[in-house]
């Protein structure tokens, strides 16, 4: 299912931050500062080595309202896919 063309996701590339090297609780408490700043439908990708982060991103969005889309593995890092969800 591709998303509508005019939806913020369509046309608004995601942020990618570089959390290598970091390890918990910073990945989770740089996620949600990153988070705090985005508009509803804007995604966020974030570059960790932790193996935690694993566990806390997706908690994080659960508690938070956001959508944790998922992750994937690349050269060094794991990218963790979320995109900012509703606001209240």
């Amino acid at each position: 299912m591709s998303a509508h063309p005019s939806s913020p996701s369509a046309t608004a590339p995601a942020l990618r931050i570089d959390l290598r090297g970091l390890k918990c609780p910073l990945p989770v408490l740089r996620a949600q500062k990153e988070l705090a700043r985005l508009s509803p439908g804007d995604r966020l990708i974030l570059e960790c080595t932790d193996p935690m982060a694993a566990i806390d991103l997706p908690n994080l969005a659960r508690e938070t309202g956001d959508i944790y889309e998922g992750r994937s593995e690349e050269q060094g890092f794991t990218a963790h896919h979320i995109r900012k969800g509703p606001t209240p």
